[in-house]
């Protein structure tokens, strides 16, 4: 087609435009003609701010547009009369049954409430102390219990108990007042960049916990896109990423972009994950391994991905943390998810997991001290002073940094290396005699400490709770209905062989009528999986975390 022919069809189209916009404007105006100029300027105006309302309405800082309408649509629901007094009397009705299944009533039986009038005595309290401890109804010293308490031992506890003494009125806060605690934080920290492969430019601090480590990372990388100029920073994580995220999402009003798992691998779908990235992205996320299923996102292709496009990759390897780096020594060579990776800018350790330090720490590290600094909070112009803290919490325990120290010191790494191929070997066979159970599937292939455990043939829940009857504490899941057990220390080979011969007597039972549905505590589990509105199960979870502090249970005569 030559030019000429070009310019001729341009030409028509913009003589078309021409008509077509002189017809429009004569039908506007003569529509317009019986209004004065007035109500046309403030109709014109009502609607703008109108539309203006509505977009700001939508424009939520923490929920997509789609999520914004759905939660705006189900309070509608719920706020009408014929609705809203039959779900609050069915949530609470549900908070009512927590709380009696949580403190059941005894005769007798109360709380305290007040201050005895006078102090008691150390024997009275090491007494009243020794009933509050008999009341755990899991047994978790015999392993029946999936994680919770991964150390524990008696000479464990011994040397925690002895270093809490000598460390227990000390405080990092002060660190010309406790220069020792300073120093075991700096060391906990240096041991933990170097099992991860950090370089010397490289830094971290300790926390309270995974959490905290979490939150701390996504504050980071929140503030750093605040100096890179985005407004509306959001974080994009696999759909099994820990519920920190969201904590986090919630506390900083930044939006967590959800990422769906591959249905074969059962792990993050990177390619979907690139789909969600952003102007806004200003964090990745991939799990070493995912408190779910145990599975190890695959972190080098994210890594790459945060390179192309600029995005700090955030590794969270919290549950794993005090296993991975053991791996390959243990004779489990894993692909790479350290600092080796160059997209890698950030990692979350638990030291009180894996690592057997007392609870209450966690590490969070940085490839680059720099990042490190936006972590730090600064108040220089307090009336009482420069206030200046590493992380969320301003006093904090130093008898806790002490026993991780000592912790760390007493297994060496040769002794977390021994830990982690007894613990992989154990989780490997209870994943291969569970394979081979009829009715049941193991989600992917369990690199770690994980197994999850689903079926395609019945409600798992009713596995799950049957096991609960034979004494077993296990970790519930949803989306799909499932349970997993998570290995320790306490998993020996006679726990592992009891609780496959429970499963597969719990399977074989329900086999028998597997379209049943479930009842009890299995029908509460798969009814708050199938309700749409998830705010209900917001307030039945928040009804259950009131029941906590609630001291009115029991006989209070």
């Amino acid at each position: 087609m030559d030019m000429e022919r070009v310019k001729e069809i341009g030409g028509d189209l913009l003589d078309t435009t021409v008509i077509y916009l002189e017809k429009a404007r004569v039908e506007v105006n003569s529509r317009c003609a019986r209004y004065e100029a007035w109500q046309i300027i403030l109709v014109a105006v009502g609607i703008t701010l109108l539309i203006s309302r509505f977009l700001k309405w939508l424009d939520h800082p923490r929920l997509t547009k789609k999520q914004r309408v759905v939660q705006s649509f189900w309070r509608f629901l719920k706020g009408l009369p014929i609705i809203k007094g039959k779900v609050k009397e069915e949530v609470a009705k549900n908070v009512k049954k927590i709380g009696e299944e949580m403190y059941p009533n005894k005769e007798g039986d109360r709380f305290l409430t007040e201050l005895p009038a006078d102090g008691i005595s150390q024997k009275e309290i090491l007494s009243r102390l020794e009933s509050y401890e008999a009341t755990s109804i899991a047994d978790w010293k015999n392993g029946r219990v999936s994680g919770c308490v991964y150390g524990g031992t008696e000479e464990l506890s011994s040397l925690c108990s002895e270093v809490y003494h000598r460390f227990a009125w000390t405080n990092p806060l002060h660190p010309d007042v406790f220069p020792g605690v300073r120093r075991m934080e700096a060391e906990v920290v240096a041991m933990c960049l170097k099992l991860y492969n950090a370089g010397p430019e490289a830094g971290g601090t300790m926390t309270s916990g995974g959490t905290e480590s979490i939150l701390l990372a996504v504050q980071t990388f929140r503030d750093i896109a605040f100096e890179r100029g985005i407004e509306r920073p959001e974080i994009v994580v696999p759909s099994t990423a820990h519920a920190a995220f969201d904590k986090a999402g919630h506390y900083f009003g930044l939006r967590v972009i959800k990422v769906p798992n591959d249905p074969k691998t059962h792990t993050v779908d990177v390619k979907a994950m690139r789909g969600k990235i952003t102007k806004n992205t200003c964090l990745l996320v991939a799990s070493a391994p995912s408190f779910p299923y145990g599975l190890i996102d695959n972190v080098e292709e994210v890594s790459k991905l945060g390179e192309r496009y600029n995005i700090h990759v955030h590794v969270d390897a919290c549950l794993g943390g005090f296993l991975l780096p053991f791996m390959e020594k243990a004779g489990f060579p894993l692909p790479l998810f350290d600092f080796r990776l160059p997209g890698v800018s950030s990692i979350s350790v638990d030291t009180h997991k894996y690592g057997y330090a007392p609870k209450g720490s966690s590490v969070i590290m940085y490839k680059d001290k720099e990042i490190r600094n936006f972590q730090f909070f600064v108040a220089p112009n307090w009336s009482g002073g420069i206030y200046a803290t590493p992380t969320m919490a301003g006093s904090r325990p130093g008898a806790l940094i002490a026993g991780c120290w000592a912790t760390l010191m007493k297994f060496g790494e040769n002794g977390y290396v021994k830990e982690t191929k007894r613990i992989i070997e154990e989780t490997r066979y209870i994943t291969e005699k569970l394979k081979k159970i009829d009715g049941i599937f193991v989600f992917g292939t369990p690199l770690l400490s994980v197994v999850a455990v689903g079926s395609h043939k019945f409600d798992t829940f009713r596995v799950f709770v049957a096991l609960g009857k034979k004494g077993w504490n296990l970790n519930s899941l949803q989306f799909p209905a499932s349970f997993h057990l998570c290995v320790t220390q306490r998993h020996t080979r006679e726990v592992s062989n009891a609780l496959i011969k429970d499963v597969r007597e719990c399977v074989k039972e329900v086999m028998k009528d597997p379209g049943k549905k479930a009842e009890g505590a299995a029908a509460l589990y798969g009814t708050a999986q199938s309700i749409p509105d998830r705010s209900i199960i917001t307030d039945m979870a928040r009804g259950y975390l009131a029941a906590c502090y609630n001291t009115a249970m029991g006989d209070q005569n």
